[in-house]
């Protein structure tokens, strides 16, 4: 088992299988501009280590996969690079690009961004305790693109719609049966189902597999402009009384009152 130092994720390499997990379980997997820059240095290292033929993505701890954006780094700029002070446009593009197949090993909460994560990894199994929605429009926030046009492809119109308007919490039963997830396992059963995945992908010729995997993703790649696009929007946005709001009331446990900005 080869390990490497980060400062918000562990990164193991188990048999074929590279380990990205975050470790920021007291904020329920939140990730901030440090987490996204060691979740970036991951993936290019699971990238050019011939010996990895997948890649597990997962949070540490029972509670959560990841909860989307550390609000307490937020007030609009977060704590990083990037258009809105996150790589996540980066993060997002490189889980497309890596070459190998990405697994969700959805083992809590999967969130607001946690949730997009989800969505753009090849495949996901969850922990039948797993609990994914989205709740862009009630923390003043949304995540276009990769978010929303594929998340469509992935569930449908209609449920897309209604997980991004009316902010829903769904078990991850429910997210089997919509396709956001491909398997749903006991929580003791979660790392023996994802290792088997992993063994099998394993016994399978990684060319093939990145020929497999660039071409479903070529069919798809015109969201990344519209996910660049939007995350320039989400930047204006941010820096608005109505979106800051949805972050005070956050952070204050209260209900936001977000038509007092634009009644």
């Amino acid at each position: 088992m080869a390990q490497h130092e980060f400062s918000d994720i562990l990164y193991e390499v188990k048999g074929r299988a590279a380990w990205l997990t975050i470790n920021r379980p007291k904020v329920y997997n939140a990730f901030r501009g440090q987490t996204l820059e060691d979740l970036i240095k991951g993936l290019h290292l699971a990238w050019n280590d011939k010996k990895v033929s997948s890649i597990v993505l997962t949070g540490a701890g029972d509670k959560a996969f990841c909860t989307g954006g550390d609000q307490s780094a937020h007030e609009g700029n977060y704590d990083g690079r990037g258009v809105v002070g996150l790589p996540i446009d980066e993060l997002q593009g490189l889980i497309r690009d890596v070459p190998k197949p990405i697994i969700a090993r959805v083992n809590g909460f999967a969130i607001g961004g946690g949730n997009v994560l989800v969505t753009l990894c090849d495949l996901a199994i969850a922990a039948d305790t797993a609990k994914m929605g989205q709740v862009g429009p009630k923390v003043g926030s949304f995540d276009a693109g990769w978010g929303t046009a594929l998340l469509a492809r992935v569930v449908g119109e209609k449920k897309a719609r209604e997980i991004w308007y009316l902010n829903e919490t769904y078990t991850a039963q429910q997210a089997l049966e919509m396709g956001l997830v491909n398997k749903v396992v006991p929580l003791a059963e979660l790392d023996d189902a994802v290792n088997k995945w992993t063994e099998t992908l394993g016994e399978r010729s990684p060319t093939a597999l990145a020929f497999l995997k660039r071409s479903f993703n070529a069919d798809s790649d015109s969201i990344r402009g519209i996910s660049n696009l939007a995350l320039h929007a989400v930047k204006l946005y941010y820096a608005t009384d109505e979106s800051k709001e949805g972050v005070n009331a956050f952070n204050e446990k209260r209900k936001p009152d977000f038509h007092k900005y634009v009644d």
